[in-house]
């Protein structure tokens, strides 16, 4: 037997400084890609998947903006009404999440996603419950955690998204042992934390999105420190390995690193040729670049 799915946490409490100084003043995850900021994508994809409650571990800074994106803005709402200005009401009242579906956590020290998971606790230790980096963009017509609930759904457990990276790449991610491998839905025996290429037990990585039982939290009480000297979720992960089942899941989409300036970029021409109103001028320009 499974639970549904219906709970969330975004980690978004870093300062975003490789993209500086356009985040001086705003987070990170409110830098637009297309017409919509990036935290817009990641709402929006834990919706499509049925989620109905969003924690955001944040910081005091980037919550008040995040409150404001989210929240009702009735000035505005009132202005585009008189305006007759249908199309942008509507945009702005798919932002608006009610207020008994948002909440807010801080994390006051850059300890690590496992950290960042941890401070999160007194909202989903009760059940099993998602993980979704905004920075990890990705473009699906099912969105990936969509795909991930329907896996979950058949097997429980934790549940991961994960893609090949060039071996000399393994350093940056977490890195499946690979127990059984139909192609699509992947067992695994074991998982290690940005290991040297020479000792990656394979190249296939987990990327920003996540199912986790809540016996997570038992270890991750624990704030053991691992690579980095942070507290790493994929340790916490791998230690419930035994205790759940453990997948990884191909998903079906391209994902944009968009915590990279070539990944942001990408995001931009990927989004902005799908999303605009204008696509034959935006791809004739982007010819004429090239």
């Amino acid at each position: 037997m499974t639970t549904a799915i219906t709970k969330v946490v975004f980690p978004v409490a870093g300062l975003g400084t490789r993209f500086l100084p356009a985040t001086k003043a705003i987070p990170k995850e409110m830098l637009p890609v297309a017409d919509q900021p990036l935290i817009q994508y990641a709402v929006q994809e834990a919706q499509q998947a049925g989620i109905t409650e969003f924690i955001f571990v944040t910081n005091p800074t980037n919550r008040a903006i995040l409150e404001s994106h989210f929240g009702a803005n009735d000035a505005l709402e009132s202005m585009l009404l008189e305006r007759g200005k249908t199309a942008e009401l509507k945009i702005v009242a798919e932002t608006t999440l009610p207020e008994g579906q948002v909440k807010f956590c801080y994390q006051d020290e850059p300890l690590g996603l496992g950290h960042a998971v941890w401070c999160a606790r007194e909202f989903v230790s009760d059940g099993s419950f998602a993980v979704v980096l905004p920075d990890d963009l990705i473009m699906a017509k099912t969105g990936c955690l969509k795909q991930m609930v329907d896996v979950y759904a058949r097997f429980g457990g934790n549940v991961v998204a994960v893609e090949e990276v060039p071996r000399d790449l393994t350093s940056r991610y977490g890195i499946l042992d690979v127990d059984q491998d139909d192609g699509e839905i992947v067992s695994a025996k074991g998982l290690v934390e940005k290991p040297a290429p020479e000792d990656a037990p394979s190249t296939l990585s987990i990327i920003g999105r996540y199912i986790l039982d809540g016996r997570v939290f038992g270890h991750l009480d624990k704030k053991v420190t691992g690579a980095g000297g942070e507290i790493q979720l994929t340790d916490a992960i791998s230690a419930t390995i035994g205790e759940v089942p453990f997948h990884g899941l191909r998903f079906d989409g391209t994902r944009f690193d968009c915590g990279s300036m070539n990944g942001f970029v990408e995001a931009n021409v990927a989004f902005g040729l799908e999303r605009s109103h204008h696509e034959s001028d935006l791809r004739s320009y982007l010819k004429s670049h090239l």
